[in-house]
């Protein structure tokens, strides 16, 4: 009696779900914030963040997505939740990481006009609306972002 051994799909013919890497970028009590300007999500508000790339890691995604959006740096970036919501963006099926961490320097510069109006910083439970629907899901895993924010060793006794 021989075993049936599975066959690898090819994308074409089982579709997965791309993975997408959202930071929430913590300044005090502020969070940033980018309006969109393509046609999925446009005028929608989003955190920094981006497709996560064969071989890379998470945390080593957020720093790369956040700089090469913004120009800034990210520091104390820790994994924070993930979507259990799938999200449907372009013809593709999204689930989304959540990264934290602090900026400790710095404004935000406008790195992708094409796909960003503008950079803002929002305290983190007066967010601006609409907000692109992956902030959304996580509002409703999670309603106090608060319980995600990052600090130097050096403020408020530690990270939180």
């Amino acid at each position: 009696m021989s075993q049936k051994v599975p066959q690898k799909n090819s994308a074409s013919a089982e579709p997965r779900p791309f993975v997408g890497v959202a930071v929430l970028l913590w300044k005090d009590d502020y969070l940033l914030l980018g309006q969109r300007i393509d046609a999925s999500g446009e005028h929608s508000w989003q955190f920094p963040g981006g497709h996560l790339e064969v071989g890379e890691k998470v945390l080593e995604c957020a720093a790369r997505e956040v700089r090469e959006e913004t120009g800034l740096a990210i520091s104390f970036a820790e994994h924070a939740a993930f979507s259990d919501e799938m999200f449907s963006m372009g013809g593709r099926d999204y689930v989304t990481l959540y990264v934290t961490a602090a900026c400790l320097s710095g404004e935000p510069e406008l790195m992708e006009p094409d796909k960003c109006r503008c950079w803002q910083w929002f305290l983190y439970d007066q967010l601006p609306a609409p907000l692109f629907l992956p902030v959304s899901q996580l509002l409703k895993q999670v309603p106090d972002l608060s319980v995600f924010q990052v600090a130097p060793a050096s403020q408020a006794g530690g990270q939180k």
